[in-house]
């Protein structure tokens, strides 16, 4: 049977709760006795290895640098031109 984390709305007490996913319905406050709800807690998740969006296209640390070393992308190498206040790689 799966456990559930379960709030008290009346005393704010947390507890857990093994039932089946069908039977919360009934479930009370074992301090109060006062109505409960469910708690939903975010799950951790870790992508290791290939095959993921967020580890196969980031930019490696040296190719990153090396970019923002030679200036980038920029059309402009004079850093006092008007496109490059609103640049993000001329560091203003």
């Amino acid at each position: 049977m799966p456990t559930y984390d379960m709030r008290c709305s009346e005393c704010d007490t947390v507890f857990e709760v093994r039932r089946s996913p069908g039977d919360l319905d009934d479930v009370c406050c074992p301090d109060c006795g006062g109505a409960t709800k469910r708690v939903f807690t975010p799950v951790g998740v870790v992508f290791k290895g290939s095959g993921f969006h967020n580890t196969d296209y980031r930019p490696k640390t040296g190719d990153a640098k090396e970019a923002s070393a030679e200036g980038g992308s920029c059309p402009s190498k004079d850093s006092s031109s008007p496109e490059c206040s609103s640049c993000p790689a001329s560091g203003k």
